[in-house]
């Protein structure tokens, strides 16, 4: 494991525990701190109002300098469980990613792209 990465998102992990982000709770897993466990709590007015949604973010060893992989394990209708999530801040878009994204960055873009109707990879298109 990357020192860099390591103590960079010991960092995020405090700055997250000081400036939660509204709807979503997320924490490395004890055993690894590059695998990160979030729940979106679905916001109101949008299909996922009041649901709960786990999914995994897993952080190259190579982070800050390389994008995570994203996918969402609880069935929601919008991505496919265990699929990987096609987001310019995910591995799917290496050239995209910028090392200035943090968590929270990661997360709200996450929520975003879920309420949003745009088709991608990740995405059911059976809903």
């Amino acid at each position: 494991m990357s020192k860099a990465a390591t103590v960079r998102l010991k960092k995020e992990y405090k700055k997250l525990l000081e400036q939660p982000v509204p709807l979503i709770v997320a924490k490395p897993a004890e055993s690894n701190i590059l695998e990160w466990h979030y729940v979106i709590t679905g916001p109101q007015d949008t299909p996922y109002a009041d649901g709960q949604y786990h999914g995994t973010v897993v952080f190259p060893r190579e982070y800050p300098f390389q994008p995570p992989t994203i996918r969402m394990i609880t069935p929601s209708g919008r991505f496919v469980p265990g699929q990987r999530i096609c987001l310019s801040m995910s591995d799917f878009h290496p050239e995209s990613w910028n090392p200035a994204w943090n968590v929270s960055t990661i997360l709200k873009a996450l929520q975003s792209f879920m309420v949003d109707d745009e088709p991608a990879t990740g995405y059911n298109e059976f809903r």
